[in-house]
C-alpha cells in the first residue's frame, strides 16, 4: 500500500523510459511523507489500442489507490506532488492526469494480515 498503476499511450514510451517515470511517481509519492518507502509500489501498463479527441495524440492517467483515513488535503497535495513532476518531464503528453482512490481498511487484506505473527494487525513483513 499504496498502489500506484500508471497507464500511458505507447507513445509516451518514447518521450521518457517507463523507468523514469515510475521512479518520478515512487520518489514524488515518498516525499510526501504519507508512506512508508517499502510501501508504494508502482507499476505501468502502455497501450497501443486507444482513441482521443481530435488532435490529441497521447495520455498518462494514474490510479493511485491508498488506504482510507487520510484528508481530501493529503490526497489533494499527493495528486499535486505527483504531477508537478511528472509535467516538467512530460511536457508533450495531451492529457496527464491521476485520481486517489481509498482502500476500504474493513474489507482489504494482504498477507501481512493474516500472518499469525500479526497480532494487532498493524505490521508489514
Amino acid at each position: 500500500m499504496p498502489h500506484f498503476v500508471i497507464e500511458c499511450s505507447n507513445n509516451v514510451l518514447g518521450l521518457q523510459s517507463p523507468e523514469r517515470i515510475m521512479d518520478t511517481v515512487y520518489q514524488a509519492a515518498e516525499s510526501t511523507g504519507l508512506f512508508a518507502k517499502n510501501d508504494i509500489k508502482v507499476r505501468l501498463n502502455a497501450f497501443t489500442h486507444y482513441k482521443l479527441g481530435d488532435g490529441k495524440d497521447s495520455f498518462l492517467h494514474i490510479f493511485a489507490s491508498i488506504m482510507g483515513g487520510r484528508t481530501k488535503e493529503q490526497k489533494s497535495h499527493l495528486s499535486s506532488a505527483i504531477i508537478e513532476q511528472l509535467a516538467p518531464l512530460l511536457p508533450e503528453v495531451s492529457f496527464l492526469s491521476i485520481n486517489v482512490d481509498d482502500f476500504d481498511p474493513d474489507t482489504y487484506c494482504n498477507r501481512a494480515l493474516i500472518n499469525p505473527a500479526n497480532v494487532g494487525k498493524d505490521r508489514h513483513f
